[in-house]
């Protein structure tokens, strides 16, 4: 059995890890909207996890029932968050296979 040759495995890791960062900022790119209460209340949220937007319909604000409201907003938070870790393991998921498996969880912080 012959020895891999070296320069043709050092170029295919070169082309795995332009691949993989390709696929990181497409992640950071996108947006994701996380919602909760049907809609009632949105998150906006980059791949890196950065929040731009916060909607909040009048419908929830309720000040004898502020509870409500934070329950929806976390739930808001967490939705978008999935969508960003379900997002990475979209588009990191085949790579990290590539590379004999691999834990994403550091990808997202």
């Amino acid at each position: 059995m012959s020895q891999p040759d070296m320069s043709q495995l050092l170029a295919q890791a070169q082309q795995m890890q332009a691949q993989m960062q390709a696929a990181q900022q497409e992640i950071i790119a996108t947006t994701v909207v996380g919602e909760a209460g049907n809609g009632l209340v949105t998150v906006k949220m980059d791949g890196g996890g950065t929040v731009s937007e916060v909607k909040i319909d009048p419908k929830v604000v309720d000040p004898e029932d502020i509870e409500t409201l934070q329950d929806l907003l976390t739930g808001a938070f967490h939705d978008a968050h999935q969508k960003v870790a379900d997002l990475a393991q979209e588009k990191m998921g085949p790579l990290s296979q590539g590379l004999g498996g691999g834990d994403l969880g550091g990808l997202l912080g």
